[in-house]
Formats: structure tokens, sequence, C-alpha cells
């Protein structure tokens, strides 16, 4: 089967691959949104790699985001893969894509965060192993509208076995007229809400910060942030928070409104949460503060879906209120060099979950049948078929 880089000339037959599996589309403008991911474009990597035929049009995809790092002054590189889609008459094209991802040359790790039940022991054969232990197959969730997640298990068990077009039919469902009119933020003291992330700005001077404490960091800069609030096809703006102490900015959280399905509730999915080493308490009033308002910005949960051991910690009294999600490794990594994988502590950040997330669909897509082409399903992630 030919492999080779994805061309802009692809974009359309990629997302008839998303729609033959009911995941979300982008626009030509979103699919050169992620060419100008600054990462990438320091290394010079592939938006990703197809499958083709005989007549040179995809078949079989495979995304790849390249993460930039900072370890003090050191610059590093990694790569994790998104949007696997492999039809099962091309079953095996994706041990051609993963091992392409694998081959870049100049990362210090390849991983994924996202990985789903049926396609997390396939990233053993490619030398990745689960990680962050002990909490790779752990994810947070906290339950903000109780009623509004039990019509979705209700709606999820009656049409456990109903075809597609049956779900479809239904159009979206558990929707809120407050996820684009929200009540207004409940801060606490300290808590703010960052709409300046330029280099010159308090969140600048926390970066700058972060970066050199030497830890291994995704980068937050503001550059990268810029091409990220940047993405076209996002229906609502994240949430960003600070919290300043002393006159400064001392931890920051991040957090993007999702749904994953025609039948699933709104969720808001915290897509980063990191503090200064001097504040580690940071983290708990921050995330807290995101559990607080889930509800009033349209939420029925608020979601965590990576944690460390540290981050656990950091939580403090927050973890014995959550529900226990995930069960199965959806973190894998392979990093070579020991010392860096001691140091890597990831957050969602690290991930695609900012990239490939679901968005809440816009409002006058609410009350009419969705049409058989419409993505049905969310949280995109390395696998689909073998």
């Amino acid at each position: 089967m030919p492999l080779r880089p994805i061309r802009r000339s692809d974009y359309e037959a990629l997302n008839r691959l998303h729609r033959e599996v009911g995941w979300p589309e982008r626009s030509q403008a979103g699919w050169r949104w992620l060419e100008q991911n600054p990462a990438r474009r320091d290394i010079d990597a592939p938006v990703g790699w197809v499958v083709t035929d005989a007549e040179d049009a995809p078949v079989a995809m495979l995304g790849n985001l390249i993460q930039r790092f900072r370890q003090g002054e050191r610059s590093l590189y990694a790569a994790t893969g998104f949007s696997i889609i492999v039809p099962p008459q091309h079953r095996g094209a994706s041990r051609l894509l993963i091992k392409a991802l694998m081959a870049q040359p100049g990362l210090f790790a390849q991983y994924t965060l996202n990985a789903n039940a049926r396609s997390a022991p396939l990233y053993r054969l490619f030398g990745l192993a689960p990680g962050p232990t002990p909490t790779h197959g752990l994810k947070l969730s906290w339950i903000v509208d109780r009623r509004t997640c039990l019509a979705g298990r209700g709606l999820r068990t009656l049409l456990g076995r109903a075809s597609a077009e049956t779900a479809r039919g239904l159009g979206e469902r558990l929707l809120n007229p407050r996820l684009f009119r929200p009540d207004p933020l409940i801060l606490p003291q300290g808590v703010e809400v960052l709409r300046d992330l330029g280099e010159a700005s308090a969140y600048g001077d926390f970066w700058r910060a972060l970066a050199a404490e030497g830890r291994l960091v995704a980068d937050r800069s503001s550059e990268i942030w810029t091409w990220r609030l940047a993405d076209p096809d996002q229906t609502l703006p994240p949430l960003l928070l600070g919290l300043r102490r002393e006159g400064r900015l001392v931890g920051m959280a991040a957090a993007q409104m999702t749904k994953t399905g025609l039948i699933e509730p709104p969720c808001l999915e915290i897509l980063d949460l990191v503090a200064l080493k001097s504040a580690p308490w940071a983290v708990e009033i921050l995330a807290g503060c995101l559990i607080d308002n889930a509800r009033g910005l349209g939420a029925a949960r608020a979601r965590l879906s990576v944690t460390t051991p540290d981050l656990l910690d950091q939580l403090g009294d927050l973890p014995p209120r959550a529900r226990r999600e995930g069960g199965w490794s959806h973190c894998h990594v392979r990093i070579e060099d020991a010392e860096l994988a001691r140091d890597w502590t990831p957050t969602p950040f690290d991930g695609d979950y900012g990239v490939c997330a679901r968005p809440v669909p816009l409002p006058r897509a609410w009350r009419a049948p969705l049409r058989a082409q419409t993505p049905a399903t969310g949280a995109l992630d390395w696998a689909r078929n073998g």
C-alpha cells in the first residue's frame, strides 16, 4: 500500500474519511490552521500521512501533531498522532501510518494521551508503554448536572443497538441555552480571566517563570497560544483562567466546551492545569473554579482526561468528589532518554485534546435532524480500526 505525506489537495478526501466514521470534519481554513502549528513549522514535519489507492487517492490517514517542549534553555520536540482512520477493507494500513510517525527524526518522544480501549493494545507493538505510571488509565469527571447526565445514560442504553442512521435521525440532544448565553462567572479572590497572552503581559511573565524552573514542560508561549486560539472550527472560545498572588500570576488553567456525540451531554474539558513550583496549591483553586462554573457555562460535567501522581496531589480535596473514568491505558509513550522520561509530567495540553475535541454545535443545528454526513461522535484518538 503506497504511503505519503498529506497534501493540501487531500483535505476533501480526508473529510470524507471523517464522515465515514462519524468524526468531526474540518473546514479548509481548519486544515490550513493545522498547517500553521509553529512547532510543526520549526522542524518542517508533515501534517500527517495517507495511504493511497492506485489513483493516489487517500484511503486511510493519520494526523501528526508536533509539540514543542522546554527544559530550561533547551527546546525539544515530540509527536502525538491524531485522527487515525483506517477502513476495514484497508486493515493493516495503521501499521504503515504509525511506523511513519515513529520514524520521524529529531524527536525526544512519541506518544498518545487519548487512546480508546480498542486501540490501546496496538501501541505496545511500536515500543510505546503505558505512562505516566500509575495514572495512565485514569480520567476524573465531576458531575455538575446529574439529571442531564442520567438522560444521556438513558439514551445510550436505549440506542445501544440502534443503527447510526437512527441516532442521527434524533439530531443533537441534551443541549441548553447557557452554552451560548452563559451565566456570569463566579471567581474566587485572585482568579481572573486571561485575555492578554502577549509576551509583555502578566501571562508572558508567568510562562517565562515556568520555563525557567527547569522542568520538562510543553511550550505554552504566547506564540503557541496565539495559534491554538485561532482554530477557525471552534464554536466557543476556550476559557483561560489565571491565579494571581502578590501581583503576579502563579498558575493557569484552560478549558473547552465539547460535546462528544449526538446523545452525549456537553462537557467542560479541562485542557491545561499548571502552576509554579512555589504555588502548587494554585492547581486546586483553579480546577475547583472550573468545576464550580461548569454548569453555568452549560456543561453537565467537567473532565480532566490526563492525570499524574503529582497532579492528583495538587488537586487536594477534588479527586474524592470525582468519578474515576477510563479503566484502560489511554496514555502511551516512548521516550528513550530515561532522565527525560522521569521528568515529564503531562497535562491534557500535551496531547491532542485541544485539536481534536468535537465542538458544541451552533444553535441552528440543535433542533433539525442531522444529515447522514454530519459528524456524529467526538474526541479523536489514534486508532479506529487495526
